[in-house]
């Protein structure tokens, strides 16, 4: 059997600094996705590539998912590192990810060391910024601040940063902010790093360890024969993504055209920086819409009806006691929710070809706030309970998932020691047993790796899909160079009435989020 030495602990002294520490890296995280789905589309336009291969450039996000995330989860599992298994990781995967973020941002003056300008200089410029951007992907997968991430992206990406600190760092908005992801990354990770203390794996046993073939192999067989509970929420998201993928990689994109299309003078179309400026305007949408999201995590819990709401008995204070028993019963049910998150987002979406101005396209984007959040909430805590259900002895519990089931289910990765530094790692939940005779059942631990794992792919298939879409509906509406980038907008504008390519794309995505709507009141239709 395996051997180890130590014990998992958290700095901190109260729950919410252990639990803010432990999860600082996804705030990192988070601001170099921030930059690279606000900025790098546009920069990629700037640079000279049309918009139909710069769709193609995207696949790198699902592909790294895809490839990256087993194969390290496989090589850190078996890690003897006197670190720990995953601190050796994080660090030299963000380290990585900072120096191709700075690449990312000086790609014109790297390639002007080696060649002249020309043509070919073009070709090399273009080249060096996709690999630094599949570099970014494939490295940030070796490794509730998710939203506070998102909004300090954002929000630092609606500044003029050049006028504010000068040139000495970069003399243009995205240079900056490269500069600014790169280091919150590596500070955010290094706190992490201090703050958290694994168990070192001192010697394991190599018969037992499952190889990254037999791993591959295995989801495949259970992806063949999923429970049908768990297949439906799979197409849920499937269908589901087909519709956000676009949304996050193009709406800044959108907005920012949007704006130089049908609300820009001309000093402003004529800008030396018109990639700060596309991004600073398209930021601002997406502030507005991580703040709705971010409100919406502690708002829709309350109004939203709990799926265990039957295990536990509510005690609100005295003061509100009746007027929450009185609004209980027009609680909605998350499953109802989620319903109407899909639909408000496909009526939104379904509005994009229609925005002829900028604040009008930055409503919608905002609007979608809210519809994200249940996006990112009802798939996992559905797939939650079902998982929990699977696993019980009985095996009879539908929904029967209590409140610190599903924080420790679905956050896996969470030492129990976080809670108290001098209790062995030895949760309960992770190590059910037969009861009475009864047929052994899968832990709650292995069911949830595999089954959240068959998620994963469900939601980045629609990747995929979404990619060659969008390289279709470029390839047909928008062949060329964008006019905001080559040209100079005031002198070669967009036509007004002419199509905007991106729209299409989030519009066919709003078509898809109907029928993810469908398919999730298929699911409640299920036993």
């Amino acid at each position: 059997m395996a051997s180890w030495a130590g014990q998992p602990s958290i700095k901190g002294s109260t729950e919410s600094v252990r639990m803010a520490l432990l999860t600082l890296t996804a705030m990192g995280l988070q601001l170099t996705w921030g930059v690279e789905m606000t900025y790098c589309t546009p920069y990629l336009l700037k640079l000279g590539l049309s918009k139909s291969r710069t769709s193609l450039v995207w696949i790198a996000g699902p592909l790294s998912g895809l490839i990256m995330q087993p194969i390290v989860g496989v090589i850190s599992d078996r890690c003897m590192s006197r670190y720990g298994r995953r601190r050796p990781f994080m660090i030299i995967g963000s380290f990585f990810v900072a120096a191709c973020l700075l690449v990312l941002g000086w790609t014109k003056e790297i390639v002007e060391i080696f060649v002249s300008e020309g043509e070919f200089a073009q070709t090399c410029m273009i080249s060096l910024a996709v690999f630094a951007i599949y570099a970014v992907d494939f490295s940030i997968n070796a490794g509730e601040m998710v939203s506070v991430g998102h909004l300090a992206g954002y929000a630092v990406g609606t500044l003029d940063l050049v006028q504010l600190f000068g040139t000495t760092l970069g003399d243009s908005q995205f240079k900056k902010l490269c500069l600014f992801a790169a280091f919150g990354l590596i500070l955010t990770v290094g706190i992490t790093s201090w703050a958290v203390t694994e168990r070192v794996l001192v010697s394991r046993d190599d018969d037992s360890e499952d190889g990254i073939v037999k791993i591959v192999s295995r989801i495949f067989n259970a992806t063949k024969q999923l429970p049908p509970r768990i297949q439906a929420i799979c197409w849920i998201q499937f269908w589901s993504w087909i519709g956000w993928f676009p949304f996050l990689f193009y709406s800044t994109t959108w907005v920012g055209e949007t704006y130089f299309r049908y609300d820009a003078s001309r000093d402003t179309a004529e800008s030396n920086d018109s990639l700060g400026d596309i991004g600073r305007i398209g930021s601002m949408a997406l502030v507005v819409s991580s703040f709705i999201t971010f409100i919406s995590a502690f708002v829709l819990p309350l109004i939203v009806k709990s799926p265990e709401e039957n295990q536990f008995t509510k005690r609100p204070p005295a003061a509100i006691a009746e007027l929450a028993r009185k609004l209980s019963k027009y609680q909605p049910n998350l499953l109802s929710a989620w319903i109407c998150g899909h639909l408000m987002f496909s009526g939104a979406m379904i509005l994009a070809p229609f925005a002829h101005s900028f604040k009008f396209a930055t409503a919608l984007v905002a609007f979608c706030g809210l519809p994200w959040m249940l996006a990112s909430w009802a798939p996992n805590t559905f797939m939650g309970m079902e998982v929990n259900r699977l696993s019980s002895p009985t095996n009879h519990r539908r929904g029967s998932l209590s409140r610190l089931e599903a924080i420790e289910l679905l956050s896996p990765q969470t030492p129990y020691s976080s809670r108290t530094p001098q209790t062995p790692h030895t949760p309960s939940l992770l190590l059910l047993e037969p009861v009475g005779g009864e047929a052994p059942v899968a832990s709650t631990g292995e069911l949830s790796g595999l089954y959240f794992g068959i998620l994963n792919i469900y939601t980045t298939m629609p990747q995929f899909i979404g990619t060659f879409i969008s390289m279709i509906v470029f390839a047909i509406l928008e062949p060329g160079k964008s006019p905001e980038f080559h040209g100079g907008a005031a002198e070669n504008p967009p036509a007004k009435n002419g199509p905007n390519g991106i729209a299409v794309c989030l519009f066919i995505g709003a078509l898809s989020n109907i029928g993810a709507a469908w398919a999730t009141k298929k699911l409640g239709d299920l036993p």
